[in-house]
């Protein structure tokens, strides 16, 4: 007797933890923008440091648990945030406390949507044909390129680089893991801006987030993005030239 076929109908107790995380980005759009923006964080610059410096560990672990519910709950002020975490701990321990916070912010989204409709729709993939069973063979035996691509490419917006791998069931680790690694550069430069925001303070200015444009930022990007597409490429041309 053949065993049971796995149920992957829509469950509203399944979906329960995206659509919360859903509600809290509308919230957060709505009503968080100032709260989480670079003028609050002008304002209370002052305060920050002195509680940095008198509670240096106390700091540490607030930032990170700020930091990863806002990328938790896809709220305003990620990039405010990153730049935070090099204003008050400079490039380093900052760049370090922003992958590791934003990392675990992604991975919780990514255990949410792989909880909610990830396993459904991974299972409705496998069971496709034609185009769509192709796009998805094409990801799975690319994993690790594509994956590295999203978090490389700035055009690709965090949220949907943390949504797409959990629906198309990709391993826990391997998100993590290239996760991580893909953030590094990014967050190398927004933490850097971010250690030189008391200089912008003080002449009344705002960062100027445009420095990623700059070719000798954005040359090893692309560079990186060039190099973790190479595989594919590879992949491509034998399989043309069988």
């Amino acid at each position: 007797m053949s065993a049971p076929l796995p149920d992957h109908r829509f469950s509203l107790k399944k979906a329960l933890p995206i659509l919360i995380i859903l509600a809290a980005a509308i919230v957060g759009f709505l009503f968080l923008r100032d709260i989480l923006g670079f003028e609050s964080l002008r304002q209370h610059r002052d305060a920050l440091i002195v509680f940095r410096d008198q509670n240096y560990l106390a700091a540490v672990a607030g930032f990170l648990v700020v930091y990863v519910l806002i990328v938790a709950f896809s709220l305003p002020g990620a990039a405010v945030a990153s730049m935070t975490g090099g204003f008050l701990f400079g490039l380093f321990p900052g760049a370090l406390y922003n992958i590791i916070a934003a990392t675990i912010g992604a991975s919780l989204i990514f255990l949410a949507a792989r909880h909610g409709f990830g396993r459904q729709l991974s299972a409705r993939l496998d069971a496709s044909s034609g185009a769509t069973r192709q796009v998805r063979d094409g990801l799975r035996n690319n994993e690790l390129s594509f994956l590295f691509l999203m978090r490389l490419v700035p055009a690709v917006p965090f949220f949907v680089a943390n949504l797409i791998p959990a629906l198309v069931g990709v391993g826990f680790s391997r998100f993590v893991i290239t996760t991580f690694f893909g953030i590094i550069p990014g967050a190398l430069v927004i933490t850097w801006i971010g250690a030189g925001l008391g200089e912008v303070f003080e002449r009344g200015e705002t960062p100027d987030l445009g420095l990623f444009l700059e070719p000798y930022i954005l040359g090893p990007i692309l560079a990186l993005c060039a190099l973790a597409a190479l595989p594919v490429i590879v992949k491509y041309i034998g399989k043309k030239a069988a």
